[in-house]
């Protein structure tokens, strides 16, 4: 069994995102210890911010004419599509940075996007594949909370994933992981406790969700 992994935050040590992906990796592995896994790290390995322009143009241009950039741009989308294709299951983990997208997994969306494969309309390669998106947020954004609705990240990320591309999704997400970073958080040391650990329960859960879809 394969699985494709990617991560985007743009730290190694010390990323809550990266932790809650490997809960749900460490499940995964637990019911495949030999499993292949396939990882892309767009965070401390970006995706050029000018690939995905350089791909649509060259989408756009005959073959013999394109330039060494537009050839590059389709070729790492192409590889990328590839592992997906090859992998059994996905797991995306994914931090909220400002508000919004994390700018690097929105950059690889856009490039995915202009492979055929993946495009909007077409048959996606990821179809059907049971799919996890790991997400975490700093502070709390949850319905009656003084910020709700700032989370501009998660949902997008399900249209995507589950709406464009036909992933069968599940979402894992922890909130106030700035808890313990932040000094004016500190009054909600408890909750952020409380929503780490069920956090953390529901990432196994989709952990071993991946493993059952693929062993059936």
């Amino acid at each position: 069994m394969k699985l494709f992994r990617l991560d985007a935050s743009i730290r190694v040590e010390g990323s809550q995102s990266r932790a809650l992906g490997d809960v749900v990796e460490a499940e995964w592995l637990r019911e495949d210890p030999g499993a292949e896994i396939i990882r892309r790290h767009v965070g401390t390995e970006p995706v050029p911010a000018t690939a995905w322009a350089s791909a649509v143009a060259g989408g756009a241009t005959p073959e013999g004419a394109r330039t060494p950039a537009q050839r590059a741009a389709m070729a790492l989308a192409a590889a990328d599509v590839d592992a997906l294709e090859q992998a059994d299951a996905l797991l995306f983990a994914v931090p909220l940075y400002n508000f919004g997208v994390s700018q690097h997994f929105k950059t690889w969306v856009d490039l995915m996007i202009t492979d055929p494969r993946m495009a909007p309309g077409a048959p996606s390669v990821i179809a059907g594949k049971p799919t996890v998106l790991a997400t975490v947020l700093g502070g709390n954004y949850s319905p009656g909370t003084p910020r709700a609705g700032w989370d501009h990240s998660t949902d997008w990320m399900k249209r995507v994933i589950a709406d464009v591309w036909g992933a069968d999704l599940r979402v894992v997400k922890r909130e106030f992981t700035l808890v313990g970073v932040n000094p004016a958080l500190d009054q909600f040391t408890d909750m952020a406790k409380e929503l780490h650990e069920a956090a953390e329960v529901t990432a196994r859960e989709h952990g071993r969700f991946l493993a059952s879809k693929i062993a059936v």
